[in-house]
């Protein structure tokens, strides 16, 4: 078993995210780290011909894993009223189709300690400070979850205080996105989902997962990270330390970029990483292929994309014509009326 590894969740769809995710932490964590792609699905055949071409990563391949996390949280989401309101008149599930919570499989894995990255993000400085605090809590996290609303918050606040007597003013500070963690290998044994699997199934409390997102593989952690007993929880957001608290995402945080290394605006504070949430996948795909498309931060991932291939790298950036600019709206409309049928 490796001391510390850092782990991803990805498949074809997802590829060239992924390459540009590995390159930058060859190049801004360390280029002998160890890597393990966790499959989110079956699609993986570009995924395996670039494990491999790197000695240092892994496809996790631990099957019965996969499927201990799916049942969970099959059982937890089936078991909201939701569900069987719309087993009554329809076939499909009632929640979104999504195999996210597979990135838990991290727990099983064969590092003992590990920081998990989401394929769109690119990283940017060492992991040693998260490496520091896995010396004395359990969850390490880099994120802005805390300071949502209580209408658009992970867990509901009220129930939570109605069942166990505590507020939201302690409950808040311990929400986290699932984005970006550092944690340890055996977290979430056998007992201890079983644990949650009761107290979510048997006792209900699904009802503390906020309904504003339900499907939503971060909300669950959230809940899981609370509810599991006696594990400390560490935010660089909520640091005391003033050089610990950053932004991460592409589409809301200004960065500025040295040597094609990003860091906060406010003060140069190196970040963790770069998070390119809110970008569907077929942005970047046609991005590589030469489009310009609207990502902030596109060039910072043209870079690490093609930092092993600079030759393939587009020479020249230009926009869709009106010709698919009009078959692309619509092919959403009817893929939104097929949707809307079924």
């Amino acid at each position: 078993m490796e001391d510390f590894g850092v782990y991803t969740l990805a498949n074809d769809i997802v590829y060239n995210q992924l390459v540009a995710l590995l390159n930058s932490i060859e190049v801004n964590v360390s280029p002998n780290i160890p890597i393990c792609i966790i499959p989110y699905d079956e699609r993986l055949e570009l995924v395996k011909l670039e494990v491999s071409s790197r000695p240092n990563v892994t496809l996790f391949e631990n099957k019965s894993s996969m499927q201990r996390w799916e049942d969970f949280y099959n059982q937890v989401w089936n078991a909201h009223p939701q569900a069987r309101q719309l087993k009554q008149g329809h076939s499909r599930k009632w929640y979104k189709q999504s195999n996210l919570l597979r990135k838990m499989c991290a727990f099983d894995g064969n590092f003992k300690r590990f920081v998990f990255y989401d394929a769109d993000s690119l990283a940017m400085t060492s992991l040693d400070r998260v490496l520091e605090k896995l010396d004395d809590y359990d969850f390490v996290f880099d994120d802005w979850e805390h300071g949502k609303s209580s209408p658009v918050a992970a867990l509901n606040f009220s129930r939570i205080e109605k069942a166990i007597s505590l507020p939201e003013s302690q409950v808040k500070p311990l929400l986290h996105c699932s984005s970006f963690f550092g944690s340890k290998e055996g977290i979430f044994g056998k007992d201890e989902l079983e644990m949650l699997r009761e107290r979510l199934v048997v006792n209900q409390e699904f009802t503390w997962i906020n309904e504003r997102s339900w499907w939503c593989d971060a909300d669950l952690f959230s809940y899981m990270t609370f509810r599991c007993d006696h594990r400390p929880l560490f935010n660089f957001t909520l640091s005391p330390n003033g050089q610990d608290i950053t932004g991460n995402c592409a589409d809301a945080d200004p960065f500025i970029n040295i040597n094609n290394v990003l860091y906060n605006q406010d003060g140069l504070k190196p970040i963790h990483r770069l998070h390119y949430m809110n970008y569907p996948a077929i942005d970047f795909t046609r991005l590589c292929q030469g489009e310009d498309v609207d990502i902030r931060y596109k060039n910072e991932f043209l870079y690490y994309r093609f930092l092993k291939e600079p030759e393939k790298r587009p020479k020249q950036l230009k926009p869709p014509s009106i010709v698919v600019k009009t078959h692309r709206f619509m092919q959403k409309v009817k893929s939104r009326i097929e949707r809307t049928i079924s």
